[in-house]
């Protein structure tokens, strides 16, 4: 990402002048950007052959719309940040990591645990974050090395993740490139009665964040850290056990409306 494009948390970041801080700007679907930032980070390390303790891939975006309503070339940015920059930052940093017998922390979501309608492209991503941090897991647990998911729950509130005026824009874009098939099956109407729901969903969630940067905190400091952390409020608690335990008959009963 070009240095100009940093937001307010880079700025607000760099005025700390803190020596035990460095932003760096990263694009995480380089691998070329990627390796460079590994070597900087490799020489700013007292003793490098010790290594690096910790990464957290916490990098993300989100779209929405039914499958019929989205691309491929949408399915596949969405996965190209939320899938393959984990493993593509995981990869290039795991030598460092293995060194230090550290820690990774992939940032996952409830919705890779439990799936939404609309929401094809993120869940898709965030299932596939899941098996890959278990996977990992598995393989690293002989040689030291900690890895850990948090599965944040709804926080659009907190993250501006959506704005009415970012769901107008992407509803607009989606509609004009839709097949006519598809324009003419499920018609305007219906369509705009999804966008609506949708935006709903803007203001929703809590807009208090520490649950979330406990976790990763806990992750990265305790002695024995969690496999999977639930920052999020009851509700979602209870569906995620409902969907994730309970025969599927059943969630569809409850959920599907």
């Amino acid at each position: 990402m070009p240095e100009d494009k940093g937001h307010d948390g880079v700025k607000e970041l760099d005025s700390l002048n803190s020596d035990r801080l460095r932003t760096v700007q990263l694009n995480v679907c380089s691998s070329e950007e990627v390796e460079k930032v590994v070597e900087i980070v490799r020489s700013s390390l007292k003793d490098p052959e010790k290594g690096m303790w910790g990464l957290v891939n916490n990098a993300g975006i989100s779209t929405f719309g039914e499958v019929e309503f989205t691309s491929m070339e949408t399915y596949k940015e969405v996965a190209e940040v939320n899938l393959w920059g984990t493993v593509r930052m995981t990869k290039s940093f795991l030598p460092l990591i293995r060194r230090a017998k550290g820690r990774v922390v992939n940032m996952s979501s409830m919705l890779g645990r439990m799936a939404n309608p609309a929401r094809s492209p993120y869940c898709i991503t965030k299932f596939g974050v899941e098996a890959f941090s278990d996977c990992l897991r598995y393989e690293m647990h002989s040689l030291g090395v900690k890895v850990s998911v948090v599965e944040p729950g709804n926080f659009i509130a907190a993250t501006s993740l959506y704005s009415p005026e970012s769901i107008q824009a992407i509803a607009k874009k989606m509609w004009d490139e839709l097949p006519e098939v598809v324009r003419k099956d499920y018609g305007k109407k219906y369509f705009d009665e999804k966008i609506a729901k949708m935006e709903t969903y803007c203001s929703s969630g809590s807009t208090d964040t520490s649950p979330v940067i406990d976790a990763v905190t806990h992750a990265l400091t305790a002695t024995t850290p969690y496999t999977h952390y639930h920052p999020m409020d009851y509700y979602w608690w209870l569906r995620m056990q409902i969907i994730t335990h309970l025969p599927g008959a059943i969630s569809d009963m409850i959920y599907i409306r």
